[in-house]
């Protein structure tokens, strides 16, 4: 999970200073579907690390 959050870091607003202790904690579900709304993620439920989420935080975070 640890890797989850760095990577939301680098996404302006989504995540800023949020932890990187690898805790699926409610912060991070939060970023997650927040991240998954503002890019128009589907396939995943909201605030769930799916394939789909990952794919595409990925692809804008250097695979």
């Amino acid at each position: 999970m640890s890797d989850l959050q760095e990577r939301l870091r680098h996404i302006p607003n989504v995540y800023d200073n949020g932890s990187t202790d690898g805790t699926y904690d409610t912060t991070l579900t939060a970023a997650v579907a927040r991240f998954q709304l503002w890019y128009g993620i589907r396939g995943d439920e909201d605030g769930v690390y799916g394939d789909d989420t990952r794919r595409d935080l990925e692809s804008r975070t250097g695979g």
